[in-house]
């Protein structure tokens, strides 16, 4: 995205239409979440509906569809629900990314599962977000689900969410029901680190559109925005360009052709911080050191590229780089280790036990490893943790130690989210095992382990 453009040209949800978006400086990426059945789906079609954002021929086969199951309205959470198997279930399966943009802001979404078993899809969601939206019927207030979602939410670090009290319709649009979840989870979220001004609340019916996109008159003692107003004015931090310089390499670029002859390149996305030509960098975990001669775009030569960038390096120096290095600022180095502790949220049905051989997939870079250490489980419910578990299980969090077969170049997730994070895989199968994050980034989880 350009700033010195003002069209974005993407190619339309299940379609394979282009369609241009007003590109904006201000981009927000959002995730949602929440318990099964609580209207997630449908809220994100109606967001997307009533902002224009759905082209005609989707829009009539959501008619058809909603016809033959004898509706008289259109379901709208059929506009996010792409998946065979979720239309049959009328459930949320993969994580649906949509994109629409208003005249104040464009917005990338994930609308993730609600399932227990999908978490890790949640995980996969919302570890990107700016800003998550955390549905909750409001029938049944906040429940084992969204306690969950919302620790991992936090443990992402997440900085803002939004409590969506939807289906406010079913319950009279009753006020006392809207204040007494607001006062459940604003309890919880506070215990997870989250501070009152980092969390609103919404009472919405996303099947009417009460309080999405305008604000609904059926709720006269809600003073306070809609949905998508919210969204259009919460303020975004931007990818942060003042941590340290961060480039794991993809792929190493050598043409060898009659124009580039002698071109080595290094491609991959800046991870982190901003690199300028004539920068001192360091290649991890070997050490060797170098500078910057040349940053390729693809929209040509810069002088420098900043965290999201994609880019190739060109150095002084010819160097033995290959895929899995790590290009870093000289200056502020990261650890280079095989020995680390991290947060993990176990993802798969076979439980963790200690000294289990797992592999380990840190940015371009997979190792073989062992979790040599369970030292803490963190009860998401409860809010406290079990010290030396004897296993990890599905949808657990907890602290590990781990020994990898090679030294990484990691960072704390605290101080960077891309380098900072990592996946546990199985070694017969390839198959995702957690999503682990350097250090113990959880508030609670920190605070039980340095008791």
């Amino acid at each position: 995205m350009s700033n010195d453009t003002d069209t974005l040209t993407r190619f339309a949800p299940d379609s394979g239409t282009e369609v241009a978006l007003p590109v904006h400086t201000d981009l927000l990426r959002l995730a949602t979440a929440g318990s099964v059945d609580d209207g997630k789906s449908t809220l994100v079609g109606r967001l997307l509906h009533d902002t224009k954002s759905v082209l005609a021929d989707q829009l009539d086969a959501v008619h058809r569809a909603s016809a033959d199951r004898g509706l008289s309205t259109p379901d709208l959470s059929l506009l996010v629900d792409g998946l065979r198997a979720e239309r049959e279930q009328g459930i949320t399966i993969d994580v649906a990314y949509r994109y629409f943009a208003t005249g104040k802001r464009t917005f990338v979404l994930a609308d993730t599962p609600g399932h227990v078993q999908y978490t890790r899809n949640t995980v996969t969601g919302a570890s990107t977000a700016q800003l998550a939206v955390l549905l909750v019927d409001a029938r049944k207030g906040v429940v084992e689900q969204t306690r969950r979602h919302a620790a991992v939410l936090a443990l992402l670090g997440v900085p803002r969410l939004v409590l969506a009290v939807n289906k406010i319709d079913m319950v009279d649009f009753d006020e006392s029901v809207h204040t007494t979840i607001a006062q459940d989870f604003a309890q919880h979220a506070r215990a997870l680190g989250y501070s009152d001004e980092d969390v609103v609340t919404v009472p919405v019916s996303a099947l009417h559109g009460d309080n999405v996109v305008e604000r609904s008159e059926r709720t006269p003692w809600y003073d306070g925005p809609a949905l998508l107003e919210h969204l259009e004015t919460v303020p975004v931090a931007p990818d942060p360009h003042d941590v340290p310089f961060r480039l794991p390499v993809q792929y190493v670029i050598r043409p060898r052709t009659a124009d580039h002859p002698d071109y080595r390149g290094y491609a991959g996305q800046v991870a982190a911080g901003v690199v300028n030509e004539g920068d001192e960098v360091v290649v991890l975990p070997g050490g060797a050191r170098s500078r910057v001669s040349m940053v390729d775009t693809p929209d040509g030569q810069a002088q420098s590229a900043a965290a999201g960038r994609s880019i190739t390096v060109l150095l002084e120096d010819d160097l033995d780089i290959a895929r899995g290095d790590v290009i870093v600022s000289a200056e502020a180095q990261p650890r280079v280790t095989d020995e680390f502790d991290a947060t993990v949220c176990w993802l798969a049905e076979k439980p963790l036990a200690p000294n289990a051989k797992v592999l380990i997939k840190h940015g371009a870079r997979t190792v073989q490893a062992m979790a040599t250490e369970l030292s803490t489980r963190f009860d998401e419910q409860e809010l406290s943790s079990v010290d030396a578990p004897e296993k990890l299980e599905l949808n657990e969090i907890g602290k590990i130690r781990f020994r990898t077969s090679e030294s990484l170049p990691i960072d704390d997730y605290a101080n960077s989210r891309r380098t900072g994070s990592f996946i546990v895989l199985d070694p017969s199968d390839g198959a995702t095992l957690a999503a682990g994050l350097i250090g113990v980034p959880l508030a609670p989880l920190a605070s039980a382990v340095t008791r």
